[in-house]
């Protein structure tokens, strides 16, 4: 009996001190050096990718941003600012509906096939809101003037990009709306137009946060 608990007390005590040690090699010393390497090596990276204006974090690079105008009484969905560059439509996005004490706002695709009635009436409807919000008197977008990019959402629902081709879509209206001219506009979105990666992966694209801090900066001049 006394050799069989000694042998129980043994193993419980090598049990604990493998607990003790994998804890604080695990729970502590590795998060800390992998906090610690990354904030040396990428900081921005490491603290959210952090978009700056003013002195203040507006944002992530990594993360959409709607540019809507107040929501007015008995409007269920609030319309565009049409004097901001407008990003991908965000159809992925729902709300939490099983734990409703907190309001969280899921992100993902909208998982409808090519043929589901909902989605080619969004598509239908975005197309048109498009072609209708990006028409000035001086120019009228035509239907295959618009890209996909502006009628569909990202499989996140939060893509922070567009395509040039729909931030070039957006460029009359732009200069309307901010009292511009259009070469000004057409350099701020050849200026924040992003190429493919490594020259070969993805496609190029326009980040919108980054392309509305700047054209906030140019109607200030």
């Amino acid at each position: 009996m006394n050799n069989s608990a000694a042998n129980t007390g043994r193993v419980l005590w090598a049990g604990l001190r493998a607990l003790l040690v994998l804890t604080v090699v695990c729970g502590v010393l590795y998060p800390l050096a992998v906090t610690g390497i990354a904030q040396l090596a990428f900081p921005g990276n490491a603290n959210g990718s952090e978009v700056k204006a003013d002195g203040k974090v507006v944002g992530s690079e990594l993360i959409g941003q709607t540019y809507n105008l107040p929501l007015k009484d008995g409007e269920e969905t609030a319309a565009p600012d049409l004097r901001w560059f407008q990003p991908r439509p965000s159809n992925g996005l729902g709300a939490n509906s099983v734990n409703t004490q907190y309001s969280i706002i899921l992100s993902g695709a909208t998982n409808r096939s090519g043929d589901n009635e909902d989605l080619i009436q969004w598509v239908k409807d975005a197309k048109a809101a498009v072609i209708k919000d990006n028409s000035t008197a001086d120019y009228k977008v035509k239907p295959s003037d618009v890209p996909a990019d502006a009628v569909t959402s990202s499989g996140s629902g939060l893509d922070p990009h567009i395509s040039p081709q729909y931030a070039k879509l957006q460029v009359h209206r732009i200069a309307e709306q901010n009292n511009l001219t259009v070469p000004q506009v057409d350099k701020l979105v050849a200026d924040h137009t992003d190429d493919r990666i490594l020259g070969f992966i993805g496609e190029p694209r326009v980040n919108v946060l980054q392309l509305n801090i700047a054209l906030k900066e140019l109607t200030k001049g």
